[in-house]
């Protein structure tokens, strides 16, 4: 079926319009006294609306675009000929009305888009000399300052300069909790500001930003063709001559013209061509709608054939980033107490282990005191004033320089990990414990792709074995790879691939990208940005959450059952009726009748897709 068609979406739609018209008015008027007027009024649709069709067609031969358009157009050029018109009207209702249908569905698919692009950013206030400019977004360049005030959009990425708010990411990330944002922090555009001023200094134009390639990444997915889809079209290059020869037999069978229009009427295959791509398309929007995007249906395709699993550890199985996992105080002081005095210190500092401190401090519920005198020495601590107390919080070398006396008091805490010493006065007063958290849905993520069938699950990772043999057992990987380079992750990918297998490499960091890159199919966790990582994968999951990407896979499976099924069914029917038809009991009006009949029902099965059933909680 042509993909490309004059006159645009209007023309697609008005087509079937008016071949409908012309058969209702002529199917009126042979109903009444004036049935040659009838016929007149058929052959004068045919003529008006299906010559534009066989033209597209020769257009398309010329170009090199053979397929199951040749089909269609003889049929219309043989009922012209014949003087059928009422059932070649109807072969152009059915031609026009499929490519209608056509649109239909790739509009229905392309609602993802739609809708971020509706809500994507479109004004930023930005500071100069003459104070606050409302300007349109797409003129933002980098190293603007911008005023994000409460319940505004951040236009495009940037830097916090200055102010402290909460910033709700859920929309790019899927994550549930308000991200802090204070000076130096990084924020992506689309993320909503809820409480106070921010001044921000924007990194990126908006075009370049997150929300924008959020955008374009959905966009480039529905355009892109996949394998199955050319063997659709393969599927209805094969079936013209078949279609062909059944026409030569039936006109040497019986010398009957009005057969071989019939065989034609029947055979036309063009909805074969469309429910591969329709069924696609719905695929990759409900994978965008659980916040994953399949960048095209090839990679949609492969996610659903994949046979073993490797998966990163860091910021995969694991969080990615150090929180709290103990407070030890010293006497008199509690664990609520030190960890409110390092909540205090580092509640406007912007690096990670601060974040994690504060985040900490919340879960516990803990009142936290406005400090005072606040002096952050970058990379090695913080100190400031809190109740009353000059408070040190840092490495171990940064308090006990400033305090050498309590080194002899700290000589009992050699543990290894990672630390931050406390110091109240002078005096010691507790350390914090950080280490690198499993992800809640670790577990069920493992467990989710085995009962998928990947029973082959690798762990692979450049941490040391210790550490990643306890994380496999904790989860249930058994085969784990660790220290291992970039290089080494694409070699294990590469033998794997030798051996047959069809391979996922899950990964977030940039030491992932290569392998991700050269894997069956790479899938990037992007929930905090995703930089190379995403551009070298073929998915990137944007909520942050690893089971997505077994809800993606149950998607890709369904998704390519339905295309086949599509596929098959409308090539059994229309065989079906082409043999019945070549034996002269389907006369060509009714033909016409049946095949579109069998069209309709082929690609409403194949915009199943677009429906799928809700996935268990991920």
């Amino acid at each position: 079926m042509s993909r490309t068609h004059p006159g645009g979406a209007g023309a697609q739609v008005l087509a079937p319009v008016v071949a409908l018209a012309f058969l209702v008015c002529g199917l009126a008027l042979r109903a009444g006294p004036w049935p040659l007027v009838a016929s007149r009024i058929w052959f004068a649709g045919l003529l008006l609306v299906g010559l534009p069709v066989v033209w597209r067609t020769v257009v398309g031969v010329l170009g090199g675009r053979f397929a199951a358009d040749l089909v269609a157009s003889l049929a219309i050029l043989t009922s012209i000929l014949l003087a059928q018109p009422l059932a070649g009207l109807v072969v152009v209702l059915m031609q026009t009305g499929g490519e209608a249908l056509e649109h239909y569905a790739a509009g229905r698919a392309s609602r993802a888009v739609a809708e971020l692009e509706a809500l994507a950013p479109r004004k930023a206030n930005r500071l100069g000399p003459a104070g606050v400019e409302e300007v349109p977004a797409d003129l933002v360049r980098p190293g603007d300052l911008l005023l994000i005030r409460p319940g505004e959009m951040i236009p495009c990425d940037g830097q916090v300069v200055s102010g402290r708010s909460h910033v709700d990411q859920a929309r790019l990330t899927g994550e549930p909790f308000p991200v802090t944002a204070v000076e130096a922090v990084h924020l992506m555009s689309g993320s909503l500001n809820l409480e106070s001023p921010l001044t921000l200094k924007a990194t990126a134009p908006a075009s370049e930003s997150q929300y924008a390639r959020i955008v374009q990444l959905v966009r480039s997915a529905q355009e892109t063709r996949s394998p199955l889809q050319r063997l659709a079209d393969r599927y209805a290059v094969g079936f013209t001559p078949l279609t062909l020869v059944v026409c030569v037999l039936a006109y040497l069978g019986t010398r009957d013209p009005v057969r071989v229009l019939s065989v034609l009427v029947v055979a036309t295959p063009c909805p074969l061509i469309l429910a591969a791509p329709v069924a696609m398309i719905g695929g990759i929007n409900q994978a965008a709608r659980r916040r994953v995007i399949i960048r095209h249906g090839e990679a949609l395709e492969r996610l659903g054939r994949v046979t073993v699993a490797l998966l990163d550890k860091t910021g995969t199985l694991t969080i990615g980033c150090p929180a709290v996992t103990g407070v030890i105080p010293h006497p008199p002081f509690s664990s609520d107490q030190i960890l409110g005095y390092a909540a205090a210190v580092d509640a406007g500092a912007g690096h990670l282990l601060a974040r994690s401190i504060v985040h900490a401090a919340t879960a516990r519920r803990l009142v936290v005191p406005p400090p005072t005198h606040v002096v952050e020495h970058p990379g090695q601590g913080v100190v400031g004033d809190v109740d009353g107390h000059e408070i040190a919080l840092g490495a171990r070398t940064f308090v006990t320089r400033r305090h050498p006396e309590v080194e002899a008091d700290w000589a009992d805490r050699t543990a290894t990990g990672l630390r931050a010493w406390l110091t109240v006065d002078g005096r010691r007063g507790g350390i914090i414990e950080f280490a690198d958290q499993l992800r809640p849905e670790a577990e069920t993520f493992v467990a989710r792709l085995r009962a998928l069938g990947l029973d082959r699950i690798l762990l692979v990772t450049g941490d040391h074995a210790g550490h990643a043999q306890a994380v496999g057992r904790q989860v249930g990987i058994t085969e784990v790879r660790a220290e291992l380079l970039p290089q080494d992750k694409v070699g294990v990918v590469e033998a794997l691939e030798k051996a047959g297998e069809r391979v996922l490499m899950v990964g977030d960091g940039t030491n992932d990208a290569p392998a991700l890159s050269r894997a069956s199919v790479g899938v990037a966790l992007a929930a905090h940005g995703g930089g190379i990582s995403a551009e070298a994968a073929d998915v990137v999951v944007l909520g942050d959450d690893a089971s997505l990407v077994a809800d993606a896979i149950v998607i890709s499976r369904r998704t390519l059952a339905i295309a086949r099924q599509s596929i098959w069914v409308g090539l059994g029917l229309s065989g079906l009726a082409m043999a019945v038809a070549a034996f002269g009991y389907i006369p060509p009006t009714l033909g016409a009748l049946l095949q579109e009949a069998i069209d309709v029902a082929v690609i409403l099965n194949a915009l199943r897709a677009s429906t799928l059933p809700p996935l268990p909680p991920s």
